[in-house]
């Protein structure tokens, strides 16, 4: 297959040497000389110019830094959609946006050309070693048929579906971890200023509920299944404990933001009738807020959580 890659940044770079190492006609191409030396060196062919990588490829994999640059290599002069030929297959793996990936996949089919957003995590070191996943968004039988190539470079390539599912899946991902580390920024600095030792702090929290699985696992008992009784823990107990925390953080002078929505979100839930629930019961309020419902098959969520834990399993 002839194959071209757009963009040798810091993740391109390993994404396309994976690339380089299988038996595909690989041509490569970045705006930027520095980044092309590394391909050059290693005897891979590397494209004058955008128009030149497009007129050669059946797939082309962009790997750029924002939706602006997809953009224009997609849509711009001597671009994806005016020098493709129909039939080709663009597969971006940039961290874009929703609106550019379904306006991207519109406009391309105008020209004949299947787009599927495939962003990816792992970082430039899983990019190097090819311990990355893919997350993709798009035509089914298109991913099926390219998959050994996305493989060629990422541990794993999944599906997960309509075009801009892959986009939504990245951004979820990335927003939840920030939200993580926010949290876990605001209660060490609230339990330090309180004359505790942080590493005797972590290894205390191993222990308890929170610490012996991973943050996603919370999401399998209540929340997902939409089941709140009987409660593990009543919503009006875990109402107090949060309550006693916030106290604790306004007595020793520690800000505490995200601390006090949650006690405000909870104390909604409360007033509104809610106690006697598990102490999860108040994540309706924003599912309410948002105006969706989740209510996911129990069979098919045990079947999703035994298939993520045998893939930690091998991790």
């Amino acid at each position: 297959m002839r194959i071209g890659f757009i963009g040798l940044g810091r993740m391109g770079a390993g994404m396309a040497s994976n690339i380089a190492k299988t038996d595909h006609d690989l041509l490569v191409f970045d705006v930027f000389a520095a980044a092309r030396e590394r391909f050059v060196e290693a005897g891979v062919p590397v494209a004058a110019t955008l128009t030149e990588l497009v007129e050669h490829s059946e797939l082309i994999l962009t790997s750029l830094p924002g939706p602006a640059q997809v953009t224009e290599v997609a849509l711009g002069p001597g671009g994806i959609k005016e020098k493709a030929a129909p039939g080709t297959v663009h597969i971006d793996v940039s961290s874009n946006s929703r609106d550019t990936v379904l306006r991207l996949h519109e406009e391309l089919a105008e020209a004949g050309v299947s787009f599927l957003d495939s962003p990816v995590s792992g970082g430039p070191a899983g990019a190097e070693s090819g311990n990355l996943v893919l997350w993709v968004g798009g035509d089914k039988e298109v991913f099926d048929t390219h998959e050994p190539v996305l493989r060629s470079f990422a541990k794993n390539a999944l599906h997960v579906g309509d075009i801009g599912a892959g986009t939504v899946t990245k951004l979820s991902h990335n927003l939840l971890g920030n939200m993580i580390f926010a949290s876990i920024a605001e209660v060490f600095s609230l339990a330090v200023k309180a004359g505790m030792d942080p590493l005797e702090l972590w290894e205390a929290l191993q222990y308890g509920v929170v610490g012996k699985s991973r943050p996603l696992d919370h999401a399998v008992k209540q929340f997902l299944p939409n089941r709140y009784e009987p409660p593990s823990m009543r919503l009006d107990l875990g109402h107090k404990d949060v309550g006693l925390a916030v106290r604790m953080a306004k007595d020793l002078g520690v800000p505490v933001r995200m601390a006090g929505l949650v006690d405000d979100e909870i104390a909604e839930a409360v007033g509104r009738g809610l106690g006697s629930q598990d102490s999860r019961s108040f994540m309706q309020l924003q599912l309410e807020r948002a105006g969706v419902e989740i209510e996911v098959d129990p069979d098919a969520l045990s079947a999703a959580v035994e298939a993520a834990r045998e893939f930690h399993r091998e991790s």
